[in-house]
């Protein structure tokens, strides 16, 4: 475990496995806000000469806390430095992948849009490339949902009283079907859940209130139509009833030249917790298709 300084702020990191033939991996948590400790399993694709970097971007978890920061201080582009100073700090500038879930995702995308000279790949996990279309999908989703939660949801958006008891177990509801279908939760996403409520900063700030009630800075974000400038290979994954729907995937998948995408069948919004091994398999087996081409 480690400490990342950039630009005055300071970031945790924890590297996995030993340097070898082949190229690292930078894991990049989802949120904006979460903390890096539900990516724990994909330690397992520290192997065989291959390290990883988990990391709890800043005003996260281990990392730097900034209550206080004005709310124009949170912006993509301060995640997108904050990665680079990270694979540089680390040395991996000359060959390295980067693996993002949710917001993660998003995250890499950024990142290959600004074409790194040493990014190899990258793997967008559960993730869309539009937050008004994730949106738009959300609520069809949600529409689904009991009429009571339906209401509960719609009453305390409109009052402004999402921190209620009640506002949030109608958004367990929503988590259950399309977050984690794992019944109980894994007790690191129980824990990055944990860490989240402890200091939402940034949560609140860039997203809002819940997945689906999207209100924060990021409400507009949209890189759609520049997805065709992504020229390094690209991996999808996702669930069958993850709430980064198919449609949303699809975009993504007809937009960057040849994009692979695995969609897996029993899972939601967690696949690398849900199905694991078939994941795990997934990725490495896209690296090595990478590595040796």
């Amino acid at each position: 475990m480690a400490q990342l300084d950039w630009e005055g702020l300071t970031s945790w990191y924890d590297v996995h496995g030993e340097p070898g033939d082949r190229l690292p991996i930078v894991l990049c948590h989802g949120g904006p806000g979460a903390t890096h400790d539900y990516l724990l399993s994909l330690r397992a694709l520290a192997a065989g000469g291959r390290q990883v970097v988990l990391y709890d971007q800043v005003g996260n978890g281990n990392s730097q806390h900034l209550r206080d920061a004005p709310g124009d201080f949170w912006t993509v582009d301060l995640f997108r430095r904050e990665l680079r100073a990270l694979v540089e700090h680390l040395g991996w500038s000359d060959g390295y992948h980067v693996l993002g879930q949710s917001w993660g995702g998003m995250l890499a995308m950024e990142h290959a849009l600004e074409h790194p000279p040493g990014l190899r790949s990258i793997v967008v996990a559960d993730s869309p490339a539009s937050i008004p279309l994730w949106v738009a999908e959300a609520n069809g989703l949600r529409e689904e949902l009991p009429v009571d939660v339906q209401a509960a949801l719609t009453r305390h958006e409109a009052a402004g009283s999402t921190d209620t008891p009640e506002y949030r177990e109608a958004m367990q509801v929503f988590y259950r079907r399309h977050v984690c279908r794992l019944d109980p939760w894994p007790e690191e996403v129980v824990r990055t859940f944990a860490l989240m409520d402890e200091d939402l900063t940034v949560y609140r700030t860039m997203n809002g209130p819940s997945e689906f009630h999207v209100v924060g800075t990021i409400r507009d974000w949209d890189i759609t139509e520049r997805l065709g400038e992504i020229d390094v290979p690209t991996l999808l994954v996702s669930g069958r009833h993850d709430e980064a729907t198919p449609r949303i995937l699809g975009e993504i998948r007809d937009r960057i030249p040849n994009a692979e995408w695995v969609l897996l069948e029993e899972s939601s919004h967690l696949p690398h917790v849900e199905e694991p091994e078939r994941f795990v398999e997934a990725v490495e087996g896209f690296l090595e298709r990478v590595e040796t081409r």
